[in-house]
């Protein structure tokens, strides 16, 4: 799978630990920034990198790397297509694919450290959506409510 990775300042420090984990995992990471450090950095415009890649076709899934996740998924869920979640444990990153079929993980660098950041990446690149009929009808109801709500995807 193509994999979009990114991270503002305060998810800097996990992100190329998490971009060789990708690899040694047979994915394809797709580095869209941040490419240095810098305390100015805003994670919506890594939020923006990594759906326009998905939404484009050109990733799978992608991992966006913030101070707690929190900011990081609430920027990107506001875009059509996109279903992030933030995962500090192993079930949800594992479940959230599983029943929900989220394409994003979102990370909090000052939550989590390199060891449970590649644990749950591993956890999110190695599940599939069931495919079950409640999991199909569930996702259905979000992707209604992505089409009449509206979204920026055009625009992206």
């Amino acid at each position: 799978m193509n994999i979009a990775v990114g991270s503002d300042h305060a998810g800097y420090p996990l992100k190329e630990g998490v971009i060789q984990h990708v690899k040694a995992l047979g994915h394809s990471p797709t580095d869209v920034g941040a490419y240095g450090f810098d305390p100015d950095d805003d994670y919506p415009d890594f939020a923006i990198a990594i759906a326009k890649v998905i939404i484009k076709g050109e990733a799978e899934r992608g991992i966006l790397m913030c101070g707690s996740g929190v900011g990081a998924v609430v920027a990107l869920n506001k875009m059509r297509g996109i279903r992030a979640c933030v995962c500090h444990d192993l079930y949800s990153a594992q479940q959230g694919v599983e029943h929900d079929d989220i394409n994003v993980l979102c990370l909090g660098g000052r939550i989590v450290g390199p060891n449970l950041a590649t644990e749950l990446v591993t956890a999110f690149l190695n599940a599939k959506f069931s495919g079950e009929e409640r999991h199909v009808r569930r996702l259905g109801k979000v992707k209604d409510l992505d089409n009449r709500l509206g979204s920026i995807h055009t625009q992206l």
